[in-house]
């Protein structure tokens, strides 16, 4: 599939909350890639607010393209420096979601993460 850009269009934004504690993960580090292929492309690494979101949307503008990406979450170094004693090794540590994006529209991928469990979901 070619991709496509368009500079007012699609926006790539994240939030991360913390479903054992309620509150949003700050300071949760989120590596996110493009996929082409076999090839894994990192793009750029950035840490959750005190809100659980990015300061501004991982991809936006000229930056946006359509295609496969893969968000990467931390989850496991978050945790810890919540103070939790996780097992080793622990039974969520790294979190990754592969999707596509087909359109240049707002794609919002939330993550709700606990030491032994998360979902995600296409949020608006």
């Amino acid at each position: 599939m070619a991709e496509t850009s368009k500079a007012d269009g699609g926006r790539l934004t994240t939030h991360v909350l913390d479903t054992a504690t309620g509150k949003p993960a700050a300071g949760l580090s989120i590596a996110l890639y493009h996929l082409e292929g076999k090839a894994r492309t990192h793009l750029k690494t950035v840490l959750t607010n005190a809100d659980g979101r990015c300061d501004k949307p991982l991809l936006a503008g000229a930056e946006f393209r359509t295609g496969e990406y893969e968000l990467v979450f931390a989850a496991g170094d978050y945790l810890r420096q919540q103070g939790l004693s996780l097992p080793k090794p622990a039974f969520l540590d790294v979190i990754p979601i592969r999707f596509g994006m087909a359109e240049p529209v707002h794609y919002h991928v939330p993550l709700l993460v606990s030491p032994y469990g998360y979902s995600t979901y296409r949020g608006s």
